[in-house]
Formats: C-alpha cells, sequence, structure tokens
C-alpha cells in the first residue's frame, strides 16, 4: 500500500444508483482523477450502503477531515478532487454531513 494521507470511502451499492452501476463508474472515475496526480497521497475504497443517502447517492466521504458528499457525479468527482484533495478546500456546496456534526444541508431541496 502506497503512503497516504487521506483516505476516500465511496458508496457502490446497488441502493443509490441503479444497481450500482453510476456508482461504480463514479468510483472508477475517481480513481483515475487521484492517479493522474501523483503527488496526492489518497487512498481509494469501495463501501456498501453507508445508509446515508437519502436516495441522494453516490456518497463519499473523505477522512481525516470526516467530510461527508453525497449525489456525487462527474462534476462533483472533478471539484473533490482538485479542489479539496488537490486544494485543500472543501467543496461546501456538496457537503450533507461532518463528522461530529449533524446535517449541513437538508435532505431536499
Amino acid at each position: 500500500m502506497r503512503t497516504h494521507t487521506r483516505h476516500v470511502f465511496m458508496c457502490v451499492g446497488p441502493r443509490c444508483t441503479e444497481n450500482g452501476e453510476r456508482a461504480q463508474a463514479m468510483f472508477e472515475l475517481m480513481g483515475e482523477k487521484i492517479d493522474a496526480l501523483p503527488e496526492l497521497r489518497v487512498k481509494r475504497t469501495r463501501t456498501h450502503c453507508m445508509v446515508a443517502c437519502r436516495a441522494q447517492g453516490p456518497v463519499l466521504v473523505v477522512y481525516p477531515e470526516g467530510v461527508w458528499y453525497n449525489r456525487v457525479d462527474e462534476a462533483a468527482v472533478e471539484r473533490i478532487v482538485t479542489e479539496h484533495l488537490l486544494g485543500n478546500e472543501e467543496v461546501s456546496d456538496l457537503i450533507f454531513h461532518r463528522l461530529g456534526e449533524g446535517d449541513t444541508c437538508p435532505a431536499e431541496e
């Protein structure tokens, strides 16, 4: 295992997207984006249902910050990688939960 300073967990379970297909595609895209930036020290792990998306998945969690993102699509992957993982600035408009706090935005928009 390579040295890492952050760990990204992403749900690829069948409940948040149709049979988990889009979620798996976003997980793979995240891996491509991370691997394209060798200066990043990020470990990526797929999970099954984290029981948090309320059908607004897939969900992605970044540790050690404990920041939870939902509705992760191609644009969100790009922003999370460039702004959060590379630029050290959380993508606040995509965050729905933070470790140690309750919901940071309403479940429905």
